[in-house]
């Protein structure tokens, strides 16, 4: 596990603790979110002639800094989604991302699709605060999480309706890792935990390696409609992109643009 991981996991364990202590099961599950049925990622990114963007609201990162300090909520995720995003990802970490938890829940009030809720998940707590804040998706990273926990809170996410986004970055991080009983989507991290070099690569490598039962999708280091038909060809279905449209002015233009561009792209691509 790279530094920075260690870091945000030691930092994401003491600021759940403190939530607890604020905001108690109790009281998450009294949301009205909490009785709401999820929507199904994993549905709307097998949707025949459907982008398969997963777009995502991030305003910083570790490595970066400050991508787009200012971009607002509703009209950067609403734009998203009428340009023909399949999805969206909400960052909710504060401390490394610059993300809270009404930003999803801001997302929920002006979008009709599956709603991802993108921070480090490391206790069955934040399951629960995922559900109670609106989100249809959890992303349990691998690389920060033993077998055993994975199990643990994806078979605690799905029971509450919600859907498990697995993500990977190796071989062996998915070999140990994939479980039936927890998981519905397997990404694989285009991103080097060690020296943050990108490279589709990483995605083409393993696509053979997932289990079709489970939809693939590959994130970070996309951003061409040709990457996109590449990935296609070799059973990707899901396409997550944060920087490549935080880094615009108007993140949902840049969306907009890319959907045109997918959709112009040869059938055989689209249908692989």
């Amino acid at each position: 596990m790279s530094t920075i991981l260690q870091t945000i996991t030691a930092h994401k364990r003491k600021e759940v603790a403190a939530r607890r202590e604020l905001v108690p099961v109790k009281l998450l599950e009294s949301s009205l979110y909490f009785k709401s049925q999820p929507l199904s990622l994993r549905q709307y990114l097998l949707r025949e002639n459907g982008s398969g963007l997963i777009a995502e609201f991030k305003r910083k990162s570790p490595s970066k800094g400050w991508i787009n300090q200012y971009a607002p909520v509703e009209r950067t995720t609403l734009g998203y989604m009428q340009a023909g995003a399949a999805a969206l990802s909400i960052l909710t970490d504060a401390e490394f991302f610059g993300g809270k938890n009404e930003d999803l829940t801001t997302a929920r009030r002006f979008n009709f699709c599956p709603i991802i809720r993108k921070d480090f998940v490391v206790d069955e707590y934040q399951i629960l605060e995922a559900k109670s804040i609106g989100a249809d998706a959890v992303l349990l990273i691998a690389a920060v999480l033993t077998p055993e926990e994975i199990k643990t809170l994806g078979s605690l996410a799905r029971s509450l309706g919600l859907e498990v986004l697995l993500e990977v970055h190796d071989g062996e991080e998915l070999a140990r890792s994939v479980h039936a009983e927890a998981v519905d989507l397997v990404g694989v991290n285009n991103r080097n935990l060690h020296d943050f070099s990108l490279s589709l690569d990483t995605s083409l490598e393993l696509a053979a390696a997932i289990p079709n039962e489970f939809v693939k999708v590959s994130e970070s280091g996309i951003s061409t409609a040709a990457s996109i038909g590449q990935l296609r060809e070799v059973g990707y279905r899901g396409f997550l992109l944060g920087e490549a449209f935080m880094r615009n002015a108007r993140p949902e233009r840049a969306c907009a643009a890319l959907v045109q561009e997918i959709a112009a792209l040869p059938k055989t691509a689209l249908l692989a």
